[in-house]
């Protein structure tokens, strides 16, 4: 009988949509409308999704699979703004479950870089209501009532659901969030917005009761207090969420890992270039990440060694920590919009 091949690390092909305020980059997705395709190896050619309806845990570990089923839980884009992005919300995981059958859009927003008229804003800068709200977005006054700052290279920004954000001039995010379409279009400033940018049945309207009016943290709109990760030697913990754990690391050295029984990781090179080293019995075998490259370790990879490749090498490890299955997930369910269902 022949043997059941293992899994490898893999490296996806960049799907990329053109907006009028600029670029957007699926790095990994498993989104329906949006489905990545592996780069390389003898699975080359095979889309995330087909990967979770073959392998299932064996590509996100037990615990994940239990909780989203065959759903990839996170994705991966790139946005290179340079214009100014239609203002948008998302729900939490309950609302849409509740209401459209998805996950929720937890997100973390990572500046990579940015010229010096750049903007982010998230959220109010004092409490506002939705009539208000509502009809600031109608005559494009909105930005009056929001939360702006200069972005630096490096910032990092957590954005819970029900907060309105946006990035406008030129700048670059990583963007790294739950597998979900449910981005809800609030103003497009007076200009044109995509047409395939936005599920037509996400508007406005439809937002008014989950957005949060109170006044945004000023805490939270600042790069943050960065803490101690207890899952890789001096590694930061910049998010720890039950929708995604993402830790900040710079590479000096090789760092030899070992995860029975983990979930699968996700590693997002920022700067330099690593390799993932898994041991074979006749070698290590390299699966390179360089810069601006996301590379997936599935769970089954439960050893190997992580080797920096440049100097100056910095990653973002991201992965995913459930233990009880979630009610409202299907399965078998196949993650298209809610248009297209």
């Amino acid at each position: 009988m022949e043997q059941e091949k293992k899994l490898y690390p893999f490296s996806f092909c960049t799907l990329q949509d053109d907006y009028p305020w600029g670029e957007e980059e699926f790095k990994l997705a498993d989104l329906g409308y949006r489905d990545s395709l592996v780069r390389e190896g003898w699975l080359a050619g095979n889309s995330l999704s087909e990967l979770m309806d073959t392998y299932l845990d064996r590509v996100v570990g037990d615990n994940v699979y239990d909780y989203y089923g065959r759903q990839f839980p996170l994705c991966v884009r790139v946005l290179h703004v340079h214009g100014r992005m239609p203002l948008r919300v998302h729900p939490d995981d309950e609302t849409a479950a509740q209401r459209y059958d998805f996950l929720g859009k937890e997100k973390l927003w990572y500046v990579l870089r940015c010229g010096p008229e750049a903007r982010l804003m998230a959220g109010f800068r004092r409490d506002t209501d939705a009539s208000e709200f509502f009809t600031a977005c109608q005559d494009g006054s909105v930005e009056g009532l929001l939360n702006v700052m200069t972005p630096k290279a490096g910032m990092f920004l957590r954005i819970p659901a029900g907060t309105p954000h946006a990035a406008a001039g030129e700048v670059e995010i990583l963007e790294i969030g739950e597998s979900s379409p449910m981005d809800f279009c609030l103003c497009g400033w007076g200009g044109e917005v995509h047409p395939d940018e936005f599920d037509p049945a996400l508007t406005l309207v439809d937002a008014l009761d989950f957005i949060d009016y109170k006044q945004f943290a000023a805490k939270s709109f600042v790069p943050g207090k960065k803490g101690a990760s207890d899952a890789v030697p001096g590694a930061e913990r910049l998010l720890d969420q039950p929708q995604m754990r993402v830790d900040r690391l710079r590479l000096d050295a090789s760092l030899a890992v070992s995860r029975e029984a983990g979930p699968f990781v996700l590693y997002c090179c920022l700067q330099g270039a690593a390799s993932v080293q898994l041991p074979l019995a006749g070698g290590a075998v390299d699966f390179p990440v360089r810069s601006g490259q996301t590379l997936l370790v599935p769970a089954e990879c439960e050893e190997y060694r992580l080797v920096p490749l440049e100097k100056g090498t910095v990653l973002l490890e991201c992965t995913v920590l459930r233990a009880d299955a979630d009610p409202y997930i299907n399965p078998a369910a196949d993650p298209t919009p809610p248009d297209e269902g």
